[in-house]
């Protein structure tokens, strides 16, 4: 499919977020050092809260160690970081860091300069938008709420997970999200770098397009026999009788 055949009548659009609308690079430079140094803090000072223990309870399950106490805990976190393992309970916690953070004006968040523009014209069309990446909800709302134009919250319907949605790379994921939001498979399109989510997305019935930034992980890899754009611009999405 050549950049001109980039355009697609759907009624929503899902987003992931590492290297298709923001850079790996930020996420992995900045914002995993901020969870890392903050871990045991969070552990140790917070481990009765519901959340946090919900998530210490996960990673005491997935390390076969249910005796695990907050050191060992983090040691783990941390070992999954290193490998950029996305295990539910790391992005729980890393969401609830980073959401802590966002709200101090420690971090703010990073878009690729053809996201914003595209993501406004689109929900100005009639087009829902929608978010599905491995960093929790938490960390996804923070991430729209904290970005350098301001709130974008108000543009996004609704935030997906691998906890609220499942795992990316498996299509039943998708068809869960299809389910949720009420819109019909042949109607959804996703975005996202990874090869194995475009693939998980096309066997749940929807139009997938892969995008490919200089710079990121899976660029040299490239995205298989998908459609692929190297910005937002050159997809065109066509709902209700408009074009944007």
């Amino acid at each position: 499919m050549s950049v001109r055949d980039l355009r697609f009548d759907v009624d929503a659009v899902v987003l992931d977020i590492e290297g298709t609308t923001s850079a790996t690079g930020f996420v992995v430079d900045v914002l995993y050092p901020y969870s890392r140094s903050r871990f045991g803090a969070l552990l140790a000072e917070r481990g009765d809260d519901p959340e946090v223990a919900r998530a210490l309870a996960q990673v005491r399950e997935l390390t076969g160690d249910p005796q695990a106490d907050a050191t060992a805990v983090e040691k783990s976190l941390n070992a999954w970081l290193d490998e950029d393992r996305k295990a539910t309970p790391l992005k729980t916690l890393q969401g609830i860091i980073w959401a802590e953070g966002f709200a101090r004006g420690d971090l703010v968040s990073h878009f690729y300069d053809d996201v914003v523009p595209r993501l406004r014209a689109w929900h100005a069309a009639g087009v829902r938008l929608y978010v599905y990446s491995s960093g929790s909800v938490a960390a996804q709302r923070a991430w729209f709420t904290n970005s350098p134009e301001g709130d974008l919250t108000s543009l996004v319907s609704g935030l997906y997970d691998t906890e609220n949605a499942g795992p990316k790379q498996e299509p039943q994921s998708y068809r869960r999200i299809a389910g949720s939001t009420g819109i019909a498979p042949d109607r959804l399109l996703f975005l996202s770098d990874r090869p194995g989510e475009l693939d998980a997305a096309r066997a749940a019935g929807w139009h997938a397009v892969g995008i490919r930034r200089p710079g990121e992980p899976y660029y040299e890899q490239g995205v298989g026999d998908h459609a692929q754009a190297g910005t937002f611009d050159e997809i065109t999405i066509t709902t209700s009788g408009s074009s944007t």
